[in-house]
């Protein structure tokens, strides 16, 4: 009697509850062999290319690419092939469904825990590079010992296990998996893209030099759109095009007209948020559920300043020197258990804003640091945000936050609290506002400051003397 075996999406290793898939590797009716790898799922940092658990053939899978998988539910299901290896019952890989708390169903068989074969792979998201190659999944019998979280823009669970991954060859075209999706989202055909990658790997930025210059545009030859992709880009294009006709802010004789209400000529199409962006909308609402946040504003005169000089240098520099006179703002608040934890070291977590949504990385040891140090480190963390090779143990443990929203726009903000942080330092545009003087008006520099701190663990007494103490190490000349 033929055995089935239904497959749940395990813990990927992030701590989020669904992932999105990028590719499957397989279709159904293939068969496949233990551990090869059955499809790619993208999670809030990374791609995962998650293995077969099972030798034999594929019957069924959950979804196409993009879809959003909830972890713990289907993701395949497997006809088993006694004939071909399979892993031995009661086999343990680290890997547990939502928690170790949802098992694969069995049918005609021993129910076992459904594994995820020797451990996930976690693949770098850029340029075919390994986030790291060295890591070692925590030695069984120890699972309560996990290595520093990653943050994205609020904490997350990292995987125990991170291992080097090549480039897997799909149709032709050897290609990580994050850059296979990063085709499909900018609408590139992936097999016209001219390799620069060794051995002929496809990387991130061929992907991108190919959008910017067309030459490999998606439905320019090759092979055709399938039928039910065809239909979808359609069908919304059908739909608009009367509504596009019809609306126009001018009547036929050339007066203003009212248009119809949004309500009942809106044409936008519902976007499913992935990855990180859909983790920061997760965070962001906890955040707001569990904070009690509360806003002070200011400006800082920066008239004295002599010379060119780094703001953002500055402000972590004025931020340490807050956090040295009024340590309550340098620390971490437990609410469930009402304790505080203040920290003799200033660790500034730097928002810094992408495409893909906001990563908050974290600039340690910030009270060490000179200017340039400050500049250089900042670098780093923003080039290795940017190509998604940051190591999740910079994502995490800062103590206190920086969002430096003024180098696009904006006065003030009530930037929002991360738990366990209580405080973050909003920095506006620079203006140049009419000062009153002794003896008459002057025209100076200055920078809007937003302070805004949790309220359970800080006095207001204690934010205000934060906020000076801010305030007047930028005033310094220098």
């Amino acid at each position: 009697m033929s055995q089935t075996k239904t497959f749940l999406l395990p813990d990927l290793g992030e701590g989020l509850p669904d992932a999105t898939i990028v590719e499957w590797y397989v279709k159904e009716g293939d068969v496949i062999r233990l551990d090869d790898n059955l499809v790619s799922m993208e999670t809030a940092k990374a791609v995962v290319d998650v293995p077969s658990p099972v030798s034999g053939k594929v019957l069924k899978l959950a979804g196409g690419a993009g879809d959003v998988v909830v972890t713990g539910t289907m993701l395949a299901v497997f006809e088993v092939d006694p004939s071909m290896p399979q892993r031995a019952e009661g086999q343990d890989t680290g890997h547990h469904h939502g928690g170790g708390h949802a098992a694969a169903e069995t049918h005609g068989g021993a129910g076992t825990e459904a594994p995820v074969g020797n451990g996930h792979k976690v693949i770098a998201s850029d340029d075919g590079g390994v986030i790291s190659d060295d890591a070692k999944p925590a030695p069984k019998g120890e699972p309560g010992e996990r290595a520093d979280a990653g943050t994205v823009v609020g904490a997350m669970q990292s995987s125990d296990a991170v291992r080097s991954e090549a480039a897997v060859a799909v149709g032709g075209v050897k290609a990580m998996p994050a850059v296979r999706a990063l085709a499909r989202k900018l609408g590139v055909d992936i097999t016209r893209v001219r390799p620069s990658g060794a051995e002929g790997v496809v990387t991130m930025d061929d992907v991108k030099r190919a959008a910017a210059d067309g030459s490999a545009r998606a439905g320019q030859g090759g092979a055709a759109p399938r039928a039910a992709d065809r239909a979808a880009m359609v069908a919304p294009q059908q739909q608009a095009a009367p509504q596009s006709a019809q609306r126009s802010t001018m009547s036929q004789s050339g007066k203003p007209m009212r248009t119809q209400p949004p309500g009942v000529a809106a044409s936008g199409q519902p976007e499913q948020l992935k990855g990180v962006r859909r983790n920061m909308a997760r965070v962001m609402a906890d955040a707001h559920a569990k904070v009690v946040p509360t806003t002070l504003v200011d400006d800082a005169d920066l008239h004295a300043w002599i010379g060119k000089q780094d703001i953002t240098a500055r402000l972590v520099r004025s931020i340490v020197a807050a956090c040295k006179a009024v340590p309550a703002l340098n620390a971490w608040f437990d609410g469930d258990n009402l304790t505080r934890t203040m920290h003799p070291h200033v660790d500034i977590g730097i928002a810094v804003d992408t495409d893909d949504g906001l990563f908050v990385p974290a600039l340690r040891n910030a009270d060490m640091l000179d200017g340039n140090g400050v500049r250089q480190a900042i670098q780093r963390l923003r080039t290795q945000v940017g190509d998604r090779t940051i190591p999740p143990s910079e994502l995490s443990g800062y103590t206190i936050s920086l969002s430096n929203f003024g180098m696009f726009a904006g006065r003030y903000a009530t930037p929002v609290v991360v738990p366990p942080c209580v405080a973050i330092v909003g920095a506006g545009k620079l203006c140049h506002d009419v000062v009153a003087v002794m003896g008459g008006i002057e025209v100076h520099r200055r920078m809007p400051i937003s302070l805004t701190f949790d309220h359970r663990a800080c006095t207001g007494g204690e934010a205000a003397r934060f906020l000076k103490a801010l305030l007047d190490d930028l005033s310094l000349p220098q």
